[in-house]
């Protein structure tokens, strides 16, 4: 992968990978709660060869971007990709691809500004139950939680969160916990996991508040959706695919066998062909 950049975004810095001629279509690609874009790295080669443009933010927060001055809010979170997408002169119609919180930016984005989003693909995307796993729900707890956030610079805390998102504990390599070591050493990721735990979350699962408000939201403006699981999935379980699915009945669904929460990385060539053929798909019957 080409090294990522640095772009001022309204005075705060914000690290971003961008591929491409402004002459093609553009696929914007959105990491989950205290990850960074290399969670969507494997997939970089796959979308370049077929002919897309890539851009690939840190969302705010994480990653090596800058934290927002306000709360770190879905609607602000979703609003700093806007503000980044407006720093680098981005003015196409975006296919956006989202795992897990990133999936629930992509409909916040698609809610704040239908205009700018052609089609979404979530990928085991937050937003469809409350169910989470207990290491998230104990993030979110007042005071216990912020201690636990700060847990996440230990490599034992690396180490755990990497083989908790693989069924294939191969993916959890040294580098992708050495990189999460560097982000939680180097950054306030913690204090922003906590801050996010707490915003969406509970001790007892993911907050229906903003879920139903959003969904709301986002059902004024549907747009061709393929959404994906991975039957494994350890962190919000497959039983919300089939919510997923009720909830926006026009999308495409798929269930990867033998995944867990990032079917971009462990099924990284059935991914890449099934959005491939997603968008094409799309496409041809829009034109």
């Amino acid at each position: 992968m080409d090294s990522a950049t640095q772009v001022d975004v309204n005075g705060r810095r914000a690290r971003i990978f961008a591929q491409g001629d402004r002459h093609e279509s553009p696929i914007l690609l959105l990491h989950g709660i205290g990850r960074s874009l290399e969670d969507w790295a494997p997939q970089f080669p796959h979308y370049r060869q077929a002919g897309y443009r890539l851009i690939a933010p840190d969302l705010p927060g994480s990653g090596f971007s800058d934290r927002l001055p306000t709360a770190t809010t879905l609607r602000a979170l979703a609003q700093g990709v806007i503000e980044t997408l407006d720093a680098l002169g981005e003015v196409s119609r975006l296919h956006v691809m989202g795992n897990s919180l990133g999936g629930a930016v992509a409909l916040q984005l698609l809610a704040l500004q239908p205009d700018r989003v052609a089609t979404l693909v979530l990928a085991d995307s937050a937003g469809f139950g409350s169910e989470l796993h207990p290491m998230m729900r104990l993030v979110a707890t007042p005071v216990i939680g912020s201690v636990a956030a700060r847990y996440t610079a230990t490599r034992a805390s690396a180490r755990m969160t990497e083989r908790l998102l693989y069924v294939d504990q191969s993916f959890a390599t040294e580098a992708r916990i050495e990189h999460a070591l560097k982000i939680a050493r180097h950054t306030d990721a913690g204090v922003i996991l906590h801050e996010t735990a707490q915003i969406l979350g509970t001790s007892r699962g993911v907050r229906p508040e903003w879920r139903t408000k959003l969904l709301a939201e986002v059902s004024n403006h549907p747009r061709p959706t393929l959404i994906v699981w991975g039957d494994r999935d350890r962190i919000l379980p497959m039983r919300q695919l089939e919510a997923a699915h009720r909830l926006l009945p026009h999308a495409r669904v798929h269930l990867f066998e033998g995944i867990g929460h990032m079917p971009q990385i462990e099924a990284e060539d059935e991914f890449a062909e099934l959005t491939l053929d997603f968008l094409r798909s799309t496409a041809t019957a829009q034109r």
